[in-house]
């Protein structure tokens, strides 16, 4: 398994969303900055501060030019039911193939019960990871102020 280096194109991935159609990454983010967070699942309180937490920085998010998404294991009615407890406005992808993203994205993987580790990518407009989080636990992550920063800084540069 290979981690993504910076500068790295993104893998594309097509996952199916809550409510329907379909995600694809990194295409849906092109010519914007992304966000691509990879959630361990809707039980897990740390992903749940996460993705509340980018909930919440929509504005701030929207202004700087950034786009979200996230993804996890769960079925559809676990995404539904964090997208309405945590009242999350962008894309949430469902069911994902666990070794299949984990191949792709390099991302740690717990075994039983099977799930995806928490995993943050920025991406730039072209699709080229900017930065990659890993995390082998339940700690460590992307938050929005940290992504809002580097996007900043980046666009001055």
């Amino acid at each position: 398994m290979t981690r993504l280096e910076n500068g790295q194109i993104f893998p594309s991935l097509q996952l199916p969303l809550v409510g329907g159609g379909t995600l694809s990454v990194p295409e849906d983010l092109e010519g914007s900055y992304g966000v691509v967070l990879v959630y361990r699942g809707a039980w897990c309180p740390f992903c749940n501060a996460q993705l509340a937490a980018f909930g919440r920085a929509t504005d701030s998010l929207e202004g700087a030019g950034i786009r979200v998404v996230a993804l996890s294991a769960d079925d559809e009615q676990a995404g539904r039911e964090l997208i309405d407890k945590r009242h999350l406005s962008f894309p949430v992808a469902h069911s994902a193939d666990v070794e299949k993203v984990a191949g792709a994205l390099g991302a740690y993987v717990n075994d039983e019960p099977a799930y995806l580790q928490s995993t943050g990518f920025v991406l730039g407009p072209d699709g080229a990871v900017v930065t990659a989080v890993y995390s082998s636990g339940a700690i460590g992550r992307l938050m929005p102020e940290d992504v809002v920063g580097l996007v900043t800084h980046l666009k001055q540069g």
